[in-house]
């Protein structure tokens, strides 16, 4: 589990001004490249460059550069000349990237980071050998089109080189963000984490609207007729813990509703593989009545 070094939603204030900053250089400003240049732009750090691999995402970035202060340059076309290489790229592309930038030049005295959640600093070592100070920063965040979250608040996991997790927390701190530290042999587990805090919660919002449409709700009532519950239920268990918010008819051991239910979803496999698969984690890890009818319903 990571190791907490602060408060996870602490009272934010605004980040106060340096006179002297890091500059960063953002390579592969998509959804989490671009928030991020936007945000260490507003916390006072000199964005150096954002580099793109082709004229398509050149055009793409040219706004956030604006609105950043910074320029968009193709890389390998210029240097990367920056305190700190921030790599935002995805997964699959950290360790050929390291590879090619690791041929460029030496990389004495700078500081590389990536921003996977499931991988470790390790895929930066060809840098590392070249000089660079390598760390993992991954921000516990969601990012997708069209949005600029803040950092403030946001969890923010780093593993590494000392001397790149000391620069990393630095920079962590002064977005209003939350640093912790994870082990690198738990990053896997610390990423599957926070698919369960988001895209699975959008898997499961998924199967809730085909069941809702099923049930004959209008498509554009989904969501006013869903969300006073689920406010309610996040309010519940951030009050308390998840045994405390639970309820339905697990909680009453209703058995008979729970078969009901069973019947009619297989009008919707994919919906009932998930309604069985929750039921069943819910018999083994939360307080539910009549536990043993239940499981001979739920298998």
């Amino acid at each position: 589990m990571p190791a907490r070094e602060s408060a996870i939603l602490p009272a934010v204030s605004r980040p106060a001004r340096k006179t002297s900053s890091p500059s960063i250089a953002i390579v592969g400003p998509g959804n989490l490249g671009s928030a991020l240049a936007l945000n260490l732009a507003r916390a006072g750090y000199p964005i150096s460059l954002l580099a793109v691999r082709s004229a398509a995402a050149k055009r793409r970035a040219a706004g956030v550069a604006r609105a950043a202060k910074s320029r968009v340059v193709q890389l390998s076309s210029v240097p990367l000349e920056a305190d700190v290489v921030w790599l935002t790229v995805p997964d699959d592309a950290i360790a050929s990237l390291a590879r090619q930038l690791a041929k460029s030049k030496s990389w004495n005295g700078k500081f590389v980071f990536h921003s996977s959640g499931a991988l470790t600093s390790d895929e930066l070592r060809p840098l590392a050998e070249r000089g660079a100070k390598i760390a993992s920063v991954h921000p516990m965040m969601t990012f997708v089109r069209g949005s600029n979250p803040a950092m403030a608040g946001v969890a923010f996991a780093l593993e590494g080189d000392d001397p790149a997790v000391r620069m990393a927390r630095s920079i962590v701190r002064r977005l209003g963000a939350n640093p912790i530290t994870v082990d690198k042999d738990n990053k896997v587990l610390y990423h599957a984490f926070g698919s369960f805090a988001s895209p699975l919660v959008i898997a499961l919002m998924a199967s809730l609207e085909q069941v809702g449409e099923a049930a004959g709700i209008r498509h554009r009532d989904l969501k006013p007729t869903m969300l006073p519950l689920l406010w309610q239920t996040l309010r519940n268990y951030l009050a308390g813990d998840a045994a405390s918010a639970f309820s339905g008819p697990l909680v009453r051991g209703d058995a008979a509703t729970v078969r009901k239910h069973l019947a009619q979803l297989k009008k919707l496999p994919e919906a009932r593989a998930v309604y069985l698969a929750l039921s069943r984690a819910a018999l083994k890890t939360l307080p539910v009545k009549n536990r043993r009818a239940l499981k001979r319903e739920i298998g």
